[in-house]
């Protein structure tokens, strides 16, 4: 049984709350990444991902120099920890159509991720219909933003009941 601490990138780069968008992306660009945790004295906080920053500010109009990563960011954080089994872990993310689960320790910290490109690269067993699965069609998760989060005349989506998830 091959665990995620065995297929995860360990020591990820992370963003605080409280920089802002401009920051989280050149730190993306830099480290040729798509999605930063988001945490704060140790703790996990969030994910902000490269198409957060896109869809959630710069298309309704918030300026990237000025929007702090904690108004942009999901808080719904999906992890695992380094025992989990990796059959599960990529079961969980065929389940609620996510790329990237984060690995914890026991005291909730931060210690790794874990991505498709990391089973692809190391345990491609699995991989093909994980994908499938995530790239399937579904409601996008939006959180309430203000008036801001719905344009004039649509109805605003409703996010999926999507609670965190850890895995065992």
């Amino acid at each position: 049984m091959t665990q995620a601490a065995e297929i995860m990138t360990t020591d990820p780069i992370t963003i605080a709350p409280r920089e802002t968008l401009q920051r989280a992306a050149q730190l993306m660009d830099e480290f040729n990444v798509g999605a930063l945790p988001v945490c704060e004295n140790g703790q996990l906080l969030g994910i902000i991902t490269d198409r957060d920053i896109a869809v959630r500010a710069v298309a309704v109009g918030q300026d990237p120099t000025e929007t702090r990563v904690g108004e942009v960011m999901s808080d719904k954080v999906h992890a695992c920890t380094g025992d989990s089994d990796v059959g599960e872990v990529l079961t969980e993310m065929a389940r609620v159509q996510i790329r990237r689960l984060m690995v914890l320790d026991q005291a909730q910290r931060l210690v790794g991720v874990i991505s498709l490109g990391d089973f692809a690269v190391r345990d491609p067993a699995g991989v093909e219909a994980t994908l499938r699965s995530i790239s399937m069609p579904g409601r996008p998760e939006r959180p309430e933003r203000g008036p801001q989060a719905a344009r004039a005349g649509e109805r605003p989506a409703q996010a999926r009941p999507d609670p965190a998830v850890s895995l065992p």
